[in-house]
């Protein structure tokens, strides 16, 4: 397959017109990614933040959680849309996921394609469709490998503009507005690289790209604060996460944590590209055209991401924020990958090393004990099912308050979404600057109260944490506070959970849990 190339418009690079003899390829890769994707889905809420999706979906008010600050307001809106057609939200939300994962890979191919050949865009539908941490994001029901679609997209847009074709500035302003209205942090990490290619727009065009993203971030942001309860409702919320969650573990409240986070990054990276992950020790091609006009692009697209994650806010369990950031490296291993398997005369030892590549990355999905793989999300799910069956079976709702805690995994949210005829409150207390309040759920909505009665309950269970040391020190911490002889443990059905009588719950909640309950702050509000 012959290349050959011309200069186009003063642009920084060279037009390819390179034949590419299998023009189904993509099709067929793309397909692959749903199928796989469809096959292996998540069939409950898999996370916190998922259920914080759902029910967001039937109510919005990010200060009760519903979702979480900042809202993903266009999230939410597309969500409730494929509701008309899925109506159970956690397969609306996957849709979503499997939809979006499709999407990201046409947009690594056509950028492979752009910045190398199509031989090398074929090769990054093949590391894509096998990459551990992309192919869990796209069977549940979080928004980060939206975020990636979006990356891909915007990315692509902005290197039309920016190697010379400023008709896409507009339709790359559009891309940036909605993506940020899906995950707002999407313009804080890609900003850089949009105003960067807009450098090479002139006229009344470059300030219209800006209008257009203005226009079309608020035509969003306006109907999302009138449905957070206004503008001090929903910056408050925005600001009381920031205060207790991120910004408490920056670099400046230990300088340890840039290590830390540094090392993590250096994991997640190894969960995203699997084996892969080896290939950053080749050499890329240079392609057709300025190596250097690539990496001062790319430097723009990944560099502020890294700052952030490494300086500012990361956790592992939420290693899908690494997303954001894939696109192009996907792009640059496929052109290395592509490389080493035509690098030798003898083709069947490249051939051989990438096939167990793609079995050790399917090993790594399918059963590694991590939050990220298949076995993981089923594992959680047949324990979910288990212990909601057992607490309806065993357990009165009338007389029964769930307490359950702030985790990601079997949590207050999981039990007050698959438990909804169970009232269930969120240990501990949380602080905000006029006092305590506590997160209770009914009937699949969350309230934040000043205080809640404890009338009418005989006792209250724990919901059980998933087993392992970290969960039970935690529990043991919590059991420490308390008198000896004040929790006990019970068997209900399958599962071994602590409980305790009611006298017991205003020394768990000394500020909220009441005799008799004040006027509950309604979705959180003042």
């Amino acid at each position: 397959m012959d290349a050959r190339s011309e200069q186009e418009n003063g642009g920084l690079y060279f037009k390819k017109s390179v034949r590419d003899h299998s023009p189904l390829f993509a099709t067929f890769g793309i397909a692959a990614v749903g199928l796989t994707r469809i096959f292996f889905r998540s069939h409950i809420l898999y996370d916190l933040d998922s259920v914080n999706f759902a029910l967001g979906m039937a109510r919005f008010d990010p200060a009760a959680h519903q979702p979480h600050p900042p809202g993903y307001f266009l999230y939410v809106c597309l969500a409730r849309l494929v509701t008309r057609l899925l109506p159970e939200p956690n397969t609306a939300l996957v849709a979503i996921s499997i939809a979006a994962s499709c999407g990201a890979a046409w947009m690594i191919y056509l950028l492979t394609r752009e910045w190398f050949d199509a031989r090398a865009a074929r090769m990054s539908l093949v590391l894509f469709l096998f990459s551990p941490l992309c192919w869990f994001h796209g069977i549940v029901a979080l928004t980060y490998i939206v975020e990636a679609f979006f990356s891909g997209l915007i990315g692509y847009l902005c290197w039309r503009v920016y190697a010379g074709k400023t008709g896409f500035a507009i339709p790359a302003a559009i891309a940036f507005g909605l993506a940020a209205g899906f995950r707002p942090s999407t313009a804080l990490f890609l900003g850089p690289l949009w105003l960067f290619s807009l450098c090479r727009v002139r006229g009344a065009r470059r300030w219209l790209a800006v209008l257009t993203a203005g226009a079309v971030m608020l035509l969003w942001f306006v109907p999302m604060v009138e449905a957070a309860g206004g503008v001090r409702q929903y910056w408050g919320a925005l600001g009381h996460l920031w205060s207790t969650v991120p910004g408490r573990r920056t670099v400046f409240a230990s300088p340890w944590l840039a290590v830390a986070r540094i090392a993590t990054i250096c994991w997640i990276f190894v969960l995203c590209f699997g084996s892969a992950s080896a290939l950053v020790f080749r050499p890329s091609p240079d392609g057709p055209f300025r190596p250097a006009d690539r990496a001062r692009f790319l430097g723009f697209w990944i560099v502020p991401g890294l700052l952030f994650f490494a300086f500012i806010f990361l956790s592992y369990i939420n290693s899908g924020y690494l997303l954001v950031l894939s696109p192009p490296v996907f792009a640059i291993l496929a052109a290395r990958l592509y490389g080493f398997a035509t690098s030798r005369r003898n083709r069947w030892w490249p051939r051989m090393a990438i096939a167990a590549g793609i079995a050790a990355n399917c090993g790594l999905f399918g059963f590694a004990p991590l939050y990220c793989s298949y076995r993981s999300v089923r594992d959680f799910e047949r324990t979910l099912t288990a212990i909601t069956q057992d607490f309806r079976a065993h357990l009165n709702p009338k007389t029964t308050l769930i307490v359950g805690f702030d985790s990601h995994f079997l949590g207050y949210r999981h039990a007050g979404y698959y438990l909804p005829e169970f009232a269930t409150v969120q240990y501990p207390e949380v602080g905000y600057s006029d006092g305590k309040r506590v997160f209770m759920m009914h009937g699949r909505d969350t309230q934040v109260v000043r205080a809640f009665s404890v009338d009418g309950f005989e006792r209250f269970v724990f919901f059980p944490l998933p087993v392992g040391g970290e969960y039970g020190a935690y529990v043991n911490e919590v059991r420490a506070k308390l008198p000896k002889d004040s929790i006990a443990t019970m068997t209900v059905g399958r599962w071994k959970v602590l409980t305790g009588q009611a006298w017991v719950l205003p020394l768990l909640f000394p500020s909220t849990a009441k005799g008799a309950t004040d006027e509950p702050l309604q979705g959180g509000r003042n």
